[in-house]
């Protein structure tokens, strides 16, 4: 077996707030004293979080962790923890004390949108991170930024971090009307909302609107969604549009088909 690089340790924190932010993305206010020393890292960073079982009790004091067997963490009983990534936000609330937060799209009825529809404040659980980043190139003077309802929280962090002398064209994919959510402004930005046609792959119309988006010798583009659309939004990028690697970051955070998403 593959032996892998061991991730940071979890830490114990506590929901602190639980805010509706759309019908369909739900606002997490994580609290404790662990997170005196959690860096949030750079905008569109992730963080680890150990997703509860359904079945829990929601007045246990503290979760139990898994073991890091050299690939994976699993469980006493050898069963692989649900763990998924997600993006660290400020809380939309001021917090006394360390706080960090995170938003997660209610699709579906997988072990993630689950338990975030039937958490309530006080519910103890473990996160850990920071995973990596967007390093922003400051003289980069054009920006893409493009994903689905999964990319939102990220790109709520990278828009308002970007230079604001560039120009910013942001895609994001609906898979229903009522996820569109207040973007942070930015002076440069101009934002396209595509509502997902019945029938179609999750992903498509966000690869169709990256596909005719115009793209300059100095566009920046950063892409996050259904892991299939990025795949083909990669190949597009470089197969097509000879836009070199080091100026896009594609992200797939889910895949289609696999319960309640893959976050990464």
């Amino acid at each position: 077996m593959r032996t892998r690089r061991e991730p940071p340790p979890w830490r114990t924190v506590a929901v602190g707030e639980v805010v509706a932010l759309t019908p369909r993305l739900v606002h997490l206010t994580l609290v404790g004293p662990a997170l005196t020393s959690f860096d949030p890292g750079l905008p569109g960073a992730s963080l680890r979080l150990l997703v509860p079982d359904a079945d829990r009790d929601l007045d246990v004091a503290v979760p139990v962790l898994p073991r890091w067997n050299g690939n994976e963490f699993r469980h006493e009983d050898g069963s692989r923890a649900v763990i998924r990534t997600l993006t660290p936000l400020v809380p939309v609330t001021p917090v006394d004390g360390p706080a960090i937060a995170v938003a997660v799209v209610l699709h579906g009825h997988g072990p993630l949108a689950t338990w975030a529809a039937s958490t309530r404040p006080g519910e103890r659980l473990a996160i850990a991170g920071t995973g990596r980043g967007y390093e922003i190139d400051p003289a980069a003077g054009s920006f893409l930024l493009a994903g689905d309802e999964s990319a939102l929280p990220a790109i709520t962090t990278i828009l308002p971090a970007l230079p604001a002398a560039a120009s910013v064209h942001v895609v994001v994919e609906l898979a229903d009307p009522g996820a569109r959510l207040d973007l942070p402004s930015h002076p440069g930005a101009h934002v396209q909302w595509c509502e997902a046609a019945a029938g179609d792959a999750p992903g498509t119309a966000v690869v169709g609107a990256v596909a005719s988006a115009e793209l300059g010798p100095d566009t920046r583009v950063w892409a996050a969604g259904e892991a299939a659309a990025m795949q083909r939004i990669r190949r597009h990028l470089t197969d097509e549009r000879d836009v070199p690697r080091s100026r896009a970051v594609v992200r797939g955070y889910w895949k289609h088909g696999r319960a309640g998403g893959d976050e990464d």
